[in-house]
C-alpha cells in the first residue's frame, strides 16, 4: 500500500520536472525571430502536432494499458527529451516538423497514462474519493513549474538568446525520466496474450461509442478546453502588439499558469459557492468567453493581462475538474485507452481549428479573440450535461 501511495507523490514530481518549459514564455518569438518562420507556418506546425498525436492515440494508449503505464511514462519523457534538441538543431521550418513529430510521440505516450496510473494507485489504497482533490493538485503541479521555468526562461531568452530557452528544457525531461522508474506499477486485469492487444484498443474505443454520459462530458471538456487554449497562442502576439518587452513575457506566462493553481485546488469550494457542480461548470465557461470578448476591445496593458487571467482561471481547471468526472464512468481495464480516445478527439479538434485561428489572427488579433468567445459561450449554453452526471 506504501508503495502506491508513494505513486501519487512520485507522479506530483513527474509532472513537475516534465513541465518546466523554459520556452512556454517565449514560444512564439522562438518561431518568428530564432526560427525566421511566420505566424501561419507556427500554425501549421501545431496542426501536424495534433494530427500525429490523433493517429497515435489509441495505440499508444493500448501499449499503456497492455505493456504497463510506467514503461509508457518512462519512454514518453525521453523522446520528449530528443524533440526538444531537434527543435534547437537548426532553425528551418522542416527540422520543425521532424521536432513536432517527435513531441507528438512522447505527448501521445503519456497522454491517459498518466491519469490513469494515478487514479488506480489511488484505488488501490481505496482513496479513489479524493481523486478530485488529487488531480485539481496534479494539474497544479503542471502550473507551478511554468511559473518557475517562464520568467527563466525570458531571462535565458535575454541574455543567452531564444535558441537556449529550448536546450535547456532537455534536463528536466531527462529527469522526469528517471523518476518513472520509481513507480510501482498497478496490477490490472488483462490476458497475457499477444493477440489482446488490437482488441484492448478496440474495446476502449468501442466502450466510448457506446457510452453517452462520457460523449456528452467529453464535449463540454473538449469544446471549451479547445477554445480558451488559444490564448495560450494569442496572447504573446498580442503582447507583441502592445510592444511590451519579452523580458516581461515569462513573467505574464507565469501568472497566467499561478492563477490556476489556487482555483484547481479549490474546485469542490468553488463548485459550492456556485450552488451546484453543474453551475459552476457553466459559469467557468461564460467567463471564458466574456473575457475573450473583451480582449478584442481593449488594449490597456494591464487590463489585459488581467484579462489573460480571468480567461485561463476559468477555462484551464475545467479540463482537471471533467477528468475526474470521466474517471468515474469509466472501467478500470479500459481506462487509459478510454481517456485517449477522449484525448484523440480533442486534438482532432485542435487540428481542425489551428489554421483557422491562423487565418483569424492574421486577419485581425482583435476580431479572433471576439469571434472565440462567442463560440465559447454558444457552446457552453449548448452543453447537455446534467448534474447527475458529476458524480464524485
Amino acid at each position: 500500500m506504501a508503495s502506491f501511495k508513494n505513486n501519487i507523490n512520485l507522479m506530483y514530481l513527474f509532472q513537475f520536472f516534465r513541465n518546466l518549459h523554459f520556452i512556454s514564455g517565449v514560444l512564439v518569438p522562438f518561431f518568428l525571430n530564432w526560427g525566421k518562420i511566420s505566424f501561419t507556418q507556427i500554425m501549421l506546425l501545431q496542426s501536424v502536432f495534433v494530427i500525429s498525436v490523433f493517429f497515435l492515440e489509441v495505440p499508444t494508449g493500448a501499449v499503456a494499458d497492455y505493456f504497463g503505464r510506467k514503461l509508457s511514462l518512462t519512454l514518453s519523457a525521453i523522446i520528449n527529451g530528443l524533440a526538444v534538441l531537434i527543435y534547437s538543431a537548426y532553425p528551418n521550418f522542416y527540422i520543425f516538423i521532424l521536432g513536432e513529430i517527435t513531441w507528438a510521440i512522447g505527448v501521445a505516450l503519456m497522454s491517459g497514462a498518466n491519469e490513469a496510473l494515478v487514479y488506480d494507485s489511488l484505488k488501490k489504497i481505496k482513496k479513489e474519493k479524493t481523486s478530485k482533490k488529487v488531480f485539481g493538485r496534479f494539474m497544479s503541479f503542471d502550473m507551478a513549474a511554468l511559473m518557475i521555468s517562464a520568467p527563466i526562461g525570458s531571462y535565458i531568452a535575454s541574455t543567452l538568446g531564444l535558441r537556449y530557452t529550448m536546450v535547456f528544457m532537455a534536463i528536466p525531461l531527462f529527469l522526469a525520466a528517471i523518476i518513472t522508474l520509481l513507480l510501482k506499477e498497478p496490477k490490472i486485469k488483462r490476458k497475457n496474450k499477444p493477440k489482446e492487444y488490437l482488441k484492448t484498443m478496440v474495446d476502449g474505443v468501442k466502450y466510448f461509442k457506446s457510452h453517452s454520459i462520457l460523449k456528452m462530458l467529453a464535449f463540454d471538456m473538449i469544446s471549451i478546453t479547445v477554445l480558451w487554449f488559444f490564448l495560450i497562442w494569442t496572447y504573446q502576439p498580442l503582447l507583441i502588439q502592445l510592444s511590451v518587452p519579452i523580458l516581461y513575457f515569462g513573467f505574464i506566462q507565469a501568472g497566467i499558469a499561478g492563477i490556476q493553481i489556487p482555483v484547481m485546488n479549490n474546485l469542490e469550494k468553488l463548485e459550492k459557492l456556485f450552488g451546484s457542480k453543474k453551475r459552476f461548470a457553466l459559469w467557468s465557461a461564460l467567463g471564458v468567453g466574456i473575457g475573450f470578448i473583451l480582449l478584442g476591445f481593449i488594449t490597456s496593458i494591464p487590463i489585459v493581462i488581467l484579462l489573460f487571467l480571468l480567461v485561463v482561471g476559468f477555462g484551464g481547471p475545467r479540463e482537471a475538474l471533467f477528468k475526474n468526472y470521466l474517471n468515474k464512468h469509466i472501467e478500470t481495464k479500459n481506462r487509459a485507452t478510454v481517456l485517449s480516445t477522449v484525448s484523440m478527439m480533442e486534438k482532432l479538434a485542435f487540428a481542425v481549428t489551428y489554421p483557422i485561428v491562423g487565418v483569424l489572427v492574421d486577419y485581425s488579433l482583435s476580431f479572433t479573440h471576439i469571434l472565440l468567445g462567442i463560440i465559447v459561450i454558444i457552446c457552453a449554453v449548448a452543453s447537455r450535461v446534467e448534474e447527475k452526471h458529476l458524480i464524485d
